[in-house]
């Protein structure tokens, strides 16, 4: 019955991974730095150990170094995403090396880190549905510079329009200064 729970925990946060990225600080020039779930060459390993310091520290609500079961379903509810109780519980007790049932940087690291798990389509269903949420008028397949303003705020990242023209401009393939489903999947992967 555990490795069931545990099965079903590790499939419902290898699905949740994309949002993620939203947790992602940004560089001091307004451009979006490396997601997390790219690889990253040694010489940017201290870059990706204060990315990960960064999301570590959103997820770590009450600032005590650890992350709670209850700090794992809030910033997942914060993305919108309600994540159960059992799930959050049993990625925890997968993950937790010291027994406290509480995620250390190191664990949270290794929880970010996992492997596999995702179906190709149910990653782009997945990755849909994080898109939808920046997406000022709902259904217009547009993420605007004034939605991405909204969403980074709602995440506690108070950006200015400006900054998220920049933002969006590194990705807009075409140059529109709007990313559409495409230019926003390219961004996340």
């Amino acid at each position: 019955m555990a490795s069931l729970v545990m099965s079903k925990a590790s499939k419902w946060f290898s699905l949740k991974r994309s949002k993620l990225n939203l947790f992602v600080p940004h560089r001091h020039d307004g451009m979006p730095s490396s997601p997390i779930a790219l690889p990253c060459s040694p010489s940017s390993s201290r870059d990706r150990a204060s990315e990960l310091w960064e999301v570590f520290k959103h997820f770590d609500q009450d600032r005590d170094g650890r992350i709670s079961c209850a700090e794992l379903r809030a910033s997942f509810g914060l993305l919108g995403e309600e994540m159960p109780a059992a799930a959050a519980q049993a990625v925890i007790a997968d993950l937790d090396s010291d027994g406290d049932q509480l995620l250390n940087f190191e664990d949270f690291v290794r929880l970010l880190e996992r492997e596999g798990g995702k179906v190709d389509g149910e990653e782009d269903e997945e990755l849909k549905k994080v898109f939808e949420m920046f997406e000022v008028v709902k259904g217009s397949g547009r993420i605007t510079p004034r939605g991405l303003q909204r969403m980074l705020s709602r995440l506690g990242d108070e950006r200015s329009i400006k900054d998220c023209k920049a933002m969006i401009g590194a990705y807009d393939l075409d140059g529109d200064g709007e990313l559409d489903f495409h230019e926003f999947h390219q961004m996340m992967n």
